[in-house]
């Protein structure tokens, strides 16, 4: 999988000491991304830098690689990700004269640069961050995968441009000083999910299907690939086929590896049809993984989005793909252990709120890291196919806002307590501020113009082709980019077959109707894997991955609240509302209620003790 880094600087020779060190340290800063090796390749105006997970040709895929002719450097790659179809391309370059020396994807990756130069990018099918420098125009390339599997990350410092996988990479650089913003807080705060938003100040994430291009001249930015609209002409039981003949494509493509893969196995219909048909293909039993809390039986409260618990039918689902299933449990002082907080937003390099949803998922992969580097996983499958509640409430569907946010609102008026990014402990004249329900609003209406329609769609067909499309530009890169920072972060690479691009682009223009053609969520898909499942697991609803509803979890939280909230030196007290924190902490308050608002503060304050962040605030 690896993590990359470097930058281009025309004015200055990078192959100094000092620039060389510099390098060293960026790089350095991902080697949790690669834990396998380390390599660098320094030129007069341009370094790249790379870490290495080491999952195909073990000993031929060193990084950067260099395409050399008579001693003169063409081009050099640095590259994270995997490209599914390289044998294809290596099959299809090698019959226009290219010769290679290793059995890597990337050596395929950086010939097909060679011989279609950008036009490369819709050539490759997989997941995807790659730099390229061509050594003979002395531009840079950045390139991103269509979805936003793989993350890529550049700024912009005086003459130069940085970029890498993740932003602490490029905070390692001398020349940036890390500082967010009125903008860059919004962003941070809303759930708005901006394509190429990265909230420092200055930072730029290259948007999924495009090339960002760095010459002389300056910075462009080129799309590659996007969702686009078409009329839906085949009849629901072929429909059904092409999706089971899609998925099984995409699991068998995304299954080769020269390294030990597995499953992550949650019992719901998404994660149990990839383990199924991974398991079909296995020689062996498929490992599988799954996480559970300690006495989670024992503390489970239904909610409108967890109505029941995931044990009874992960069982079921391993029984019946006779996989080799381990369950990771979790215990609650785990997720408050200090130390692993650290860790989880030291993977991000942001705080996120989200608490115990970060830090289950970072103790799972830390357990899954130690019988794999490969893991499947089902990601994508709700957005695409409409699976998540809200999907199917009137009242969410109606609003003119996006449908998780509209979805937040349904939750804290059903009683279920608060929401990730709840900002009710922070400053009320900070909130005011912000204004986030302005710029949730205004970035909502920047995201449905670029929602492409057929001529005369009915007015359901129209709303729910927006719905779906949101949810893939800008629900779906939230999600995958927690999934790749706290699997990376443990040298585990986590790889999405319902994020194969050609699955997205016939699902999105497949009728709403057709979608729910029974009328239960994932009627589609349901139909399309149902012979996989036992009946338990095909017909079970929704439900979204755990969270620990052990009480201890609570009080511990509670009193996490209470020290930062007596301790007048903590970093992040100016940014509190300190009599909406006493209120929450009253005797008899419900903890439900504040719950992800005090993750959200815990979170701001790990963050500001562990980065040196400016704020530029209002």
């Amino acid at each position: 999988m690896c993590g990359i880094t470097g930058w281009i600087e025309y004015d200055k020779d990078l192959t100094g000491p000092a620039r060389r060190a510099a390098l060293t340290s960026m790089t350095q800063t991902l080697s949790a991304r690669g834990p396998d090796a380390a390599g660098q390749w320094v030129g007069r105006h341009a370094a790249l830098g790379h870490r290495r997970l080491a999952v195909i040709d073990l000993p031929g895929g060193a990084q950067p690689m260099a395409v050399t002719d008579g001693g003169r450097t063409l081009a050099v790659l640095t590259f994270s990700g995997e490209i599914y179809n390289y044998r294809a391309l290596r099959h299809e370059l090698d019959a226009r004269g290219h010769r290679f020396r290793t059995a890597s994807d990337t050596e395929v990756v950086l010939h097909a640069y060679l011989e279609w130069g950008p036009a490369f990018a819709a050539r490759l099918d997989g997941m995807f961050a790659m730099a390229v420098w061509d050594a003979r125009t002395q531009e840079l390339l950045l390139v991103r995968d269509r979805v936003g599997i793989k993350p890529l990350y550049y700024f912009r410092a005086g003459t130069s441009l940085l970029f890498a996988s993740e932003p602490k990479a490029l905070l390692a650089h001398p020349d940036v000083a890390p500082a967010v913003g009125t903008d860059g807080l919004r962003e941070l705060l809303s759930l708005a999910g901006t394509p190429g938003h990265a909230v420092y100040t200055g930072m730029h994430e290259v948007r999924p299907g495009h090339i960002t291009t760095v010459s002389r001249s300056g910075v462009r930015t080129s799309r590659y690939w996007a969702l686009d609209a078409h009329e839906h002409t085949d009849g629901l039981d072929t429909t059904i086929a092409t999706v089971r003949g899609l998925l099984e494509d995409a699991v068998t493509q995304q299954s080769e590896a020269d390294v030990p893969l597995g499953a992550l196995l949650s019992g719901g219909l998404d994660s149990s049809a990839i383990t199924a048909l991974a398991a079909r293909r296995n020689p062996t039993p498929l490992r599988s993984f799954s996480v559970a809390f300690d006495d989670q039986a024992r503390n489970f409260t239904p909610t409108i989005m967890h109505v029941d618990c995931d044990e009874p039918f992960v069982q079921a689902m391993a029984q019946h793909a006779e996989t080799d299933h381990t369950d990771i449990t979790v215990a609650a002082d785990g997720l408050m252990n200090a130390a692993n907080r650290r860790a989880a937003l030291g993977a991000r390099d942001l705080p996120s709120g989200l608490g115990d949803f970060d830090i289950s998922a970072l103790l799972l992969f830390r357990a899954v890291r130690r019988h794999l580097t490969v893991a499947l996983s089902g990601e994508g499958a709700d957005e695409l196919f409409g699976g998540y509640f809200w999907f199917h409430d009137p009242q969410t569907v109606r609003a003119d806002a996006f449908p998780w946010c509209a979805a937040i609102d349904v939750y804290a008026q059903a009683g279920f307590g608060d929401a990730p990014m709840a900002t009710r402990l922070l400053d009320r004249d900070l909130v005011r501020a912000l204004d986030l329900p302005a710029y949730r609003h205004d970035s909502y209406r920047q995201a449905l113009a670029d929602v492409p329609h057929l001529p005369h769609a009915d007015p359901v067909e129209r709303r729910m082709r927006e719905a779906i499309h949101l949810h893939l530009t800008r629900y779906l890169p939230m999600l995958l980019d927690r999934k790749d920072r706290m699997s990376m972060a443990t040298g585990l690479e986590v790889r999405v077959p319902f994020c194969d691009h050609r699955l997205i682009q016939y699902v999105f223009n497949t009728p709403w109707s057709m979608q729910t053609f029974d009328g239960q969520e994932k009627s589609l898909l349901r139909a399309a894997v149902g012979d996989l499942l036992p009946d338990a697991v095909r017909t079970r609803p929704k439900n979204p991955y755990p969270t620990i509803q052990d009480p201890q979890y609570t009080a511990t939280l509670r009193a996490a609240l209470a020290d930062i909230a007596d301790d007048y030196t903590a970093p992040v007290h100016p940014l509190l509302d300190t009599v909406a924190i006493k209120e929450a902490l009253a005797p008899g308050t419900d903890a439900k209620d504040m719950r992800y608002a005090a993750e959200l503060v815990l979170d701001l304050d790990t963050w500001l003790r562990q980065y040196p962040v400016r704020l530029d605030l209002p």
